[in-house]
């Protein structure tokens, strides 16, 4: 996928639904001098997301929408978007499954970060999940989004070894340090920097 690079950095929306570290960690990047991506807009699902208050310190819009009825909440995005002028999605915790209508519109440049060496442990609970079958190995996956889960093409990975004293919650956090670099690393790459 080659967009515009140089002054004109791609028109970017990041959607989230908790605390919004990596998209923190994306903004930082999109401000460097390399980023082919400037973040223009941030979609949440939740209105108590934390992250949402990175849009009033980086001074980026926002828009928070329910997705109780998902086609109205996608179209009502879609149409947002458009007039944003977003060119490209990043996915950062973001907790609602998007439709393949939805996909279709972006194809190829919705992009996700999942905290599992994908195709391993796809979905929700994956370090409680990777801590019961014993791996000595997790980490986190940038992919391309298509329409089924966590399925789409890999562009990065990066591999986090589980100590035996690792907990949920101190896995979560190992793995999501490295989230924060990886996500920058592949974006780079999906532009060919």
């Amino acid at each position: 996928m080659v967009l515009s690079t140089g002054n004109n950095k791609t028109r970017t929306a990041v959607f989230i639904s908790g605390t919004g570290s990596n998209l923190k960690s994306l903004v930082k990047f999109s401000k460097t001098k390399i980023s082919p991506i400037s973040i223009n807009f941030i979609v949440s699902n939740n209105p108590k997301s934390k992250g949402l208050n990175y849009a009033k310190k980086f001074k980026i819009k926002k828009k928070v929408l329910n997705f109780k009825n998902k086609k109205l909440s996608e179209n009502k995005l879609l149409s947002i978007l458009k007039k944003n002028n977003i060119e490209m999605i990043c996915l950062a915790g973001f907790m609602k499954i998007l439709s393949k209508n939805f996909i279709k519109k972006f194809k190829g440049k919705i992009l996700n970060i999942h905290p599992s060496l994908l195709p391993k442990y796809k979905g929700l609970n994956t370090h409680q999940r990777v801590l019961n079958n014993k791996e000595k190995y997790s980490g986190c996956t940038v992919h391309f989004v298509n329409s089924r889960l966590d399925s789409g093409i890999i562009i990065l990975q990066k591999k986090v070894k589980i100590s035996k004293k690792d907990t949920e919650s101190s896995l979560a956090k190992k793995i999501l340090v490295q989230e924060h670099k990886l996500y920058p690393k592949a974006i780079l790459k999906v532009f060919n920097l």
